[in-house]
């Protein structure tokens, strides 16, 4: 029969209901090939630079200049941004009743490899390295500009999952302010600390080692898991076994560690999803909070495999038709 589940780090409550399941192997939306038209046209591709604004920075071969071929990893500035550099942090009001702010932020693209078909699931591991690395590289950079408040770092795999270009790359982006949404999580995460005086991230990770029904994959210092509550079929979180609450001070080593179980997880999900669309999204605390006891920077990983309908909109509960504990054994049968 359905049950509903609450995760202890958000309070969200979720139904678990598998009598409306599919079998996994019928969640993947399929590979598409990649025509000849569309790499054509792709702005992202080495020798169509001038097609996009100029580079923040890339990683490239020793000699070549910017804007040419030559790199392999690239970061620009995204051509139609969601929040832009200019203007300032004041709020105004409207009819004495509304709020507004000027759109200050940063808004840049992570291009993640001059392989126009590639993916985080095929690529070589010193590849994702680098990919992570910049992501490391380009977090810090907009956490240390003393206008935001918080740096989202996030990844749209496929159609469903919001993304218009094949071509492998990521998105990072600033804002001055912390949503309401995001502020929740985090106040949530201190009420179980002023009620069990640890972090609550921290004690869940402890949990699903010790269950291990949930782990999808480990390494000596970040474990992959699919959460108790998840909210959609093979959600998975990966996080440090360690404390932290800013993805800040991530070091290079523990990046690359990072790189490899993120890579695998996301390989198994390709292998036995038949490469599912998904959302790829990092957790952190803001930028101005980025040191605290109650809050764990972790990775979320949400394959869009089934649709959020009217009953998720009106109550804000997700129904979830995979079992998390079949979806985790799942993914660590998949070689």
């Amino acid at each position: 029969m359905p049950e509903l589940r609450l995760n202890p780090a958000t309070k969200d409550w979720v139904i678990i209901a598998t009598e409306r399941a599919k079998r996994p192997e019928e969640f993947g939306s399929g590979i598409l090939p990649v025509t000849s038209e569309e790499k054509d046209h792709c702005p992202f591709c080495p020798g169509r630079e001038d097609l996009t604004p100029s580079e923040i920075i890339a990683y490239r071969t020793y000699g070549t200049a910017p804007n040419t071929p030559g790199w392999w990893i690239r970061i620009i500035p995204n051509a139609y941004p969601a929040l832009v550099p200019q203007g300032g942090q004041e709020r105004f009001m409207t009819d004495d009743f509304f709020t507004y702010m000027n759109g200050l932020g940063d808004h840049e693209v992570i291009i993640e490899s001059p392989e126009h078909s590639q993916t985080i699931a095929t690529m070589d591991q010193k590849q994702v390295e680098e990919v992570f690395l910049a992501y490391r590289e380009r977090y810090a950079a907009l956490a240390r500009d003393p206008r935001f408040e918080l740096v989202i770092l996030f990844k749209n795999h496929g159609a469903t999952a919001g993304t218009s270009l094949r071509h492998p790359h990521s998105q990072i982006i600033a804002a001055p302010i912390t949503p309401l949404h995001i502020r929740n999580r985090i106040e949530a995460a201190m009420h179980y600390f002023d009620d069990h005086g640890s972090c609550v991230y921290c004690d869940m990770v402890e949990k699903e080692i010790k269950l291990k029904d949930r782990i999808v994959s480990e390494s000596d210092n970040f474990v992959a898991f699919e959460p108790f509550a998840s909210r959609s079929p093979f959600e998975t979180w990966v996080m440090s076994k360690k404390h932290c609450s800013s993805f800040e001070f991530i070091v290079p080593e523990q990046t690359k560690e990072l790189a490899f179980i993120m890579r695998g997880v996301l390989a198994k999900l390709y292998r036995s999803l038949n490469n599912p669309d998904y959302n790829l999204v990092l957790r952190s605390s803001p930028v101005h909070e980025k040191n605290v006891e109650y809050f764990h920077w972790h990775f979320m990983i949400v394959p869009r495999v089934s649709a959020v309908a009217g009953f998720e909109l009106g109550s804000g509960i997700y129904i979830n038709t995979v079992i998390p504990e079949a979806a985790a054994q799942y993914l660590r049968d998949a070689t």
